[in-house]
């Protein structure tokens, strides 16, 4: 799909301090990125302003309604609750996928489950001639790091970050390794890297540890912030990718590991929920460390921060989304295609920019994601992708932004599925059962199958389904004849 750039209108921006005016202000934002960056060099000549700064924190396994902006109830987010509150909230964004590799694929390719080459947690990997945001923004100047869980691919190879434009990386590279949140070693950029007090077991191609000393949420939480700091000289784009709450699936029902239960430990629950709200408190913790160390470093006005999560609310290693109402009340959850599975958390955070106490229904996903960052940084973006830049609707310019005429996606793990939204309708096909249509306007918790009543709108839809994937080796769908 094609999209608009509006490149020209961010130039217009920069040169003429447009945001605050953008965001319904009548004032100059003081310590805006315009202004801090447009200094004289001695030469007489100002040089051209620093582009926008990136960090994308994207939480794992955190269901749409785990946060208290959200409507949790139990849960404490205060950090995230806040930066909500200071800026945008989307009510109606998806995830790339229902569980975690082609998730991040569609986030950082731009494409959906039908054209992206990982589509699923199974063998296959990222091919050199796929454009990722990491390589765009480092081609346009940009600092590139990814801190926490890679996981783009089963299983990726030492350097795959590097080969996808990331020059710093710090983390696990392997989704099953990323389970133990104790680990014995992590990855540095290339090279392995020991954990010092962490003793493992391994257990498949996961592990349990026998001795917890680090917790590596904690260690990806202080690497990003170090790695702020020694940001002076190009703007950054930061993939803070953390792990939680993602349960540790080898260590069983004691899987939702967390050095301690915090402010819950007195609560008359199950220890599994005691841990699960302690570790999306604790990633909340984090968030709030990162956006108040680019207030110190005076960044935040010149930094956009994006938070969403890449898949619904899971049911492992003793957790139960039902528990904290985790979907939302929402259908579905990790592994579902129900909204339950898709729908996702998406904060978006920009003083000076973004106005605040915002709340966008807008329908986007992780596709959006490149084009959304090439036209903030201010560059071409590949043709020949599925996402459409929501830009537009960062900006409060809400007659700009393009929509999708469908989302699509697909996933195998337990039989064929394919899903569809186009405008108010979504559409599911699972293997060879009867087709379900729901009005999401009328019907948000898909409980009533309206597909009998709708030709005209199944017709439409099946064209989609038709035409939205590619074929690929490893993800065959039966033949059309064989689904009716």
């Amino acid at each position: 799909m094609r999209t608009t750039s509006i490149n020209f209108l961010l130039a217009l921006a920069w040169v003429l301090s447009l945001p605050a005016i953008v965001c319904g202000q009548t004032e100059q934002p003081t310590g805006s990125a315009i202004q801090s960056t447009v200094e004289s060099d001695g030469t007489g000549i100002a040089p051209k302003p620093r582009k926008p700064n990136i960090v994308y924190i994207l939480a794992d396994d955190l269901g749409y309604g785990d946060l208290g902006c959200y409507g949790q109830r139990e849960i404490q987010t205060p950090s995230l609750d806040s930066l909500a509150l200071r800026g945008l909230r989307f009510t109606r964004h998806y995830s790339g996928s229902t569980v975690c590799a082609p998730s991040r694929c569609c986030l950082l390719t731009g494409r959906h489950t039908g054209h992206v080459p990982i589509r699923g947690n199974t063998p296959a990997l990222l091919g050199p001639g796929d454009v990722t945001v990491g390589k765009l923004l480092k081609q346009a100047g940009y600092a590139t790091a990814i801190i926490g869980k890679w996981g783009v691919g089963d299983p990726p190879p030492p350097g795959d970050p590097a080969r996808n434009g990331f020059e710093t990386f710090f983390g696990y590279l392997d989704m099953r390794h990323a389970h133990n949140h104790y680990p014995d070693f992590l990855w540095h950029n290339g090279a392995k890297t020991a954990v010092s007090g962490n003793v493992v077991k391994a257990v498949r191609r996961g592990g349990v540890a026998i001795k917890r000393s680090q917790y590596s949420h904690d260690l990806f939480t202080d690497q990003a912030l170090s790695y702020i700091e020694a940001q002076n000289d190009r703007p950054f784009f930061l993939y803070l990718a953390f792990t939680i709450p993602h349960a540790n699936n080898e260590a069983g029902s004691d899987g939702m590991e967390v050095p301690d239960a915090g402010i819950y430990r007195d609560r008359d629950w199950p220890e599994p929920q005691i841990n699960h709200a302690a570790m999306i408190t604790r990633l909340d913790e984090s968030v709030g460390k990162v956006v108040a160390l680019l207030e110190k470093l005076e960044l935040d006005r010149e930094t956009l921060i994006l938070f969403s999560s890449d898949n619904g609310p899971h049911k492992e290693g003793g957790a139960d989304p039902a528990f904290f109402n985790s979907s939302g009340g929402l259908r579905g959850y990790k592994r579902d295609l129900y909204e339950g599975g898709i729908r996702v958390p998406l904060i978006a955070y920009w003083p000076g920019t973004i106005e605040p106490k915002r709340v966008s229904d807008h329908p986007s996903t992780f596709w959006d994601f490149l084009p959304t960052a090439a036209d903030v940084a201010g560059i071409e973006h590949p043709a020949e992708i599925d996402g459409i830049s929501f830009l537009p609707t960062l900006l409060g310019n809400d007659e700009g932004q393009q929509s999708h005429a469908y989302m699509y996606w697909e996933f195998q793990e337990r039989g064929p599925q394919q899903a569809v939204r186009m405008g108010k309708w979504k559409f599911h096909r699972h293997g060879n059962q009867p087709l379900e249509l729901y009005d999401l306007e009328t019907d948000p918790f898909e409980e009533r199958n309206v597909a009998a009543q709708n030709p005209a709108v199944i017709k439409s839809i099946e064209f989609y389904l038709l035409t939205a994937r590619t074929p690929h080796p490893q993800f065959i769908f039966p033949a059309e004849s064989d689904d009716d």
